[in-house]
């Protein structure tokens, strides 16, 4: 298991972004090596773990990253956040971190890359075989609006509340290739569907396959993609090990031979779409049945079907712990929009997003 965190810097003084993208990653370079590195715009970073069989293990380096990240930031005078979508301070276009696939792509997509200043959580699972990780992906895909209600960490945007919990998740969507991805019938329909999608200029490489699930193109893993960056260490460690039982599940169930759920890609959209908007709030939509469930039901079921899973990677009582403490403290979305509600100040929720990326 794998971790990737796109994060944004902000100026302390105005809580707006900052551009320094590309020098923060060669200030951290010296601490963290390949673990740091550049992103579409220059206003992000991303921090990557090495892999890990051990969530402990992924726990202490994923909070050692941050810190070095921080500190390198710092010493440029910069703060890093853990957030899905800026809270102050967005321009567009904006500014593109210098490369030839960066810009390759603002000539490709446009005005697509003017907004995308958007950050993720992406978690790789080990798969060895590229064959298995198609089907899994098959049996992931009714999770997806649970794995975004939960996960849910961009309410603002342009200094305004935008209503919606993963704000990311809506505007992430605009891509030709993204959102819950298709049921494959077979490794063969993968290939030829993703050579369809190269030949009709629909992605400029494997590496715009922006689908929520997705075999890599380069590692030997499948990767989910659906999440917003985490407010915290501990948000992250939630996704990380709920993803790797779910995964782990999955491919028990393709190995036992079990058809994956297939769910209407219209009601699975919707689903998607209400767990953006309300995170764990409320209702979501039942991609299976098509009926609204309390939110919170769907991820209970959701961490019933994995608790095998999480056994066996001795997961179990931090994923309960970790669901416990998310049903009293929201989600990060919740935990921004609580700071707001102090004193009507978003300079008070860019500070939170700060302390809590890095909490001492």
């Amino acid at each position: 298991m794998g971790v990737e965190e796109e994060l944004l810097l902000v100026d302390p003084l105005t809580r707006a972004l900052s551009p320094r993208g590309p020098e923060v990653v060669s200030e951290a370079a010296g601490d963290l090596g390949d673990r740091v590195g550049t992103e579409l715009t220059r206003y992000q970073v991303e921090l990557r773990t090495d892999p890990h069989t051990c969530l402990k293990e992924a726990a202490d380096q994923i909070r050692s990253t941050r810190t070095a990240a921080a500190r390198a930031a710092a010493r440029l005078g910069v703060r890093i956040a853990s957030t899905g979508t800026p809270v102050l301070g967005q321009t567009a276009p904006a500014p593109i971190t210098p490369g030839a696939r960066y810009a390759r792509s603002v000539a490709h997509f446009r005005a697509l890359d003017d907004e995308q200043t958007a950050c993720a959580c992406h978690i790789h699972v080990g798969l060895p075989d590229p064959r298995d990780a198609v089907y899994v992906s098959n049996h992931l895909r009714p999770w997806l609006p649970t794995l975004i209600a939960f996960s849910a960490n961009s309410p603002f945007r342009d200094g305004q509340d935008t209503g919606y919990a993963s704000w990311r998740t809506t505007t992430w969507g605009r891509w030709p290739v993204a959102g819950p991805p298709p049921y494959f019938e077979s490794p063969a329909h993968f290939n030829d569907l993703v050579d369809t999608l190269l030949s009709t200029e629909a992605l400029i490489d494997r590496g715009g396959l922006y689908w929520d699930i997705r075999p890599s193109h380069h590692l030997p893993t499948i990767e989910v993609r659906v999440a917003d960056a985490a407010l915290t260490p501990d948000d992250t460690l939630m996704l990380a090990a709920v993803v790797r039982a779910l995964t782990a599940t999955a491919l028990s169930f393709v190995q036992a031979g079990e058809p994956a759920p297939r769910p209407a890609p219209e009601v699975l959209r919707a689903a998607c779409w209400r767990a953006a908007r309300d995170g764990l709030a409320g209702t979501g939509i039942d991609p299976l049945s098509g009926h609204l469930v309390a939110q919170t039901t769907l991820v209970e079921r959701l961490l019933h079907t994995i608790t095998p899973a999480l056994r066996q990677h001795d997961d179990l009582d931090r994923a309960r712990e970790q669901w416990q403490r998310l049903r009293s403290e929201g989600t990060g979305a919740a935990r921004q929009r609580a700071t707001y509600r102090q004193r009507s100040s978003t300079h008070d929720v860019v500070d939170y997003i700060i302390s809590a990326t890095c909490p001492q």
